[in-house]
């Protein structure tokens, strides 16, 4: 029995000779024979909810949309590939990061609480528009964030629109928070909240796809903010050779438009996924 097992040994070696994949909590890290990580393979997750940015494939367990094509090709430029796959909704993204069974996230707003657990790469590539979404029939006059005082609203698990908003929501608004978008849209269509937070175009992205007509939204932003590309503290592959190249790989995207073509792609993509 024991040379039987030392002959099957060796059979699966001589079949995988080269990198093996490696079981963790959020996907399949590349390791070397010594199994030790191969950091020219990474893993990255994101917003499963965020078109066109992000959402779900239709294999389910990659994301497809803009911010996945922008960190592929950041990869590309970088002498890395990176694979984004779905690991589950927002707030299971983010503690993915916290233990480092994902080493990147593509397309996360800038937090204090954040910083302690992930690095920010420069400079951000794209800036996105949160918004007040409402029933149609509900005007709140909505103008600036006091206006939401004494207000029942929703938003998703985990999210966040930004340090002083977050900051000024955390000590002066009630605000429940619910799994997905999806959920939150359609809680809100039927009166279960007085309005609901989230970005602008994938509110509208969403609610097209559910076919939900009796929802608005407000011409005054509550936060404009910045979208980045980010890496776990806990990565083994955090090194600063590869901050660097991968630093080095967005400005130059960034400084081509790249992001352009590829959010319009990420338009047309999502439209084809919902019909």
């Amino acid at each position: 029995m024991r040379w039987a097992i030392i002959l099957l040994g060796a059979m699966v070696w001589v079949l995988v000779p080269g990198a093996v994949r490696a079981h963790d909590k959020a996907g399949h890290f590349v390791t070397s024979a010594d199994e030790t990580r191969d950091c020219a393979h990474l893993l990255a997750s994101g917003n499963p909810d965020y078109p066109p940015y992000l959402w779900r494939a239709k294999d389910g367990r990659r994301l497809d949309g803009a911010a996945a094509d922008f960190l592929k090709r950041v990869g590309e430029l970088a002498g890395v590939e990176i694979e984004v796959i779905h690991t589950g909704n927002w707030g299971r993204v983010q503690q993915n990061m916290r233990d480092g069974s994902i080493d990147m996230i593509a397309g996360a707003f800038l937090t204090t609480p954040r910083l302690e657990y992930m690095d920010y790469f420069y400079p951000p590539f794209q800036r996105t528009r949160t918004v007040i979404w409402t029933e149609s029939h509900l005007d709140l006059r909505y103008s600036q964030w006091s206006d939401l005082v004494g207000l029942e609203g929703l938003t998703v698990i985990n999210n966040s629109f930004g340090q002083t908003f977050d900051t000024y929501a955390d000590e002066n608004l009630t605000i429940r928070e619910v799994p997905s978008l999806d959920q939150g849209l359609k809680m809100l269509s039927h009166n279960r909240a007085e309005y609901l937070i989230y970005e602008e175009f994938p509110g509208k992205a969403y609610a097209a796809r559910e076919n939900i007509t009796n929802l608005r939204s407000y011409p005054v932003a509550v936060s404009e903010e910045s979208l980045y590309l980010t890496m776990s503290h806990n990565s083994e592959c955090n090194t600063a050779s590869l901050r660097g190249r991968i630093s080095k790989a967005v400005f130059k995207l960034v400084s081509d438009g790249a992001m352009d073509d590829m959010l319009e792609a990420g338009i047309k993509r999502w439209g084809e996924n919902t019909n």
